[in-house]
């Protein structure tokens, strides 16, 4: 199923990927968890001020980071009517700060953010990486979805840790 996409980038900063791979990688990432129903997804793109405020805001962290996902509806929720589209929620994104990581991971900025889109749609779907093990299951998903897809190819295996600071590893 495809993914409606409403992708706004306001303060027109520099992004990588044009509107239709966002949407290309929502639908790979929506086709490969076996979700039929109809699912709006909201990008966007915000500064590195924005996506603290959000990060604040939603999970408690004053300081800017890749990707926030805010989730609304589930596909498989009980409560939507058969047929009815799912408001899946939405991914921000801040390409400063992906564009500064990217360099340190030795990744494209491109290929960082379509690991973080990729990476916020499952948090959409339910998927986290809290401990080890479930840390080790959205990574191995992330790298299945990502072999599915055209990168720059400077990703190689995607390791969630990697965002952790040095005391939480």
């Amino acid at each position: 199923m495809a993914a409606s996409l409403d992708f706004s980038n306001d303060e027109e900063l520099e992004f990588p990927l044009p509107e239709d791979e966002v949407g290309a990688l929502l639908d790979a990432v929506l086709s490969h968890e076996g979700v039929e129903r109809e699912c709006y997804v909201s990008v966007s793109v915000v500064s590195d001020e924005d996506i603290a405020a959000t990060n604040g805001e939603w999970r408690g962290v004053d300081a800017p980071t890749d990707v926030v996902s805010l989730e609304c509806e589930r596909p498989d929720d009980p409560d939507l009517a058969s047929g009815e589209p799912c408001e899946l929620g939405d991914i921000v994104l801040a390409p400063a700060y992906i564009e500064a990581q990217s360099a340190r991971f030795g990744t494209t900025f491109a290929d960082e953010v379509r690991l973080l889109l990729v990476h916020g749609a499952l948090h959409l779907l339910g998927h986290d990486h809290l401990d080890d093990e479930s840390a080790e299951a959205m990574e191995a998903l992330e790298d299945d979805i990502l072999r599915g897809v055209a990168t720059d190819g400077t990703l190689g295996h995607v390791v969630i840790t990697r965002h952790r600071t040095e005391d939480e590893a």
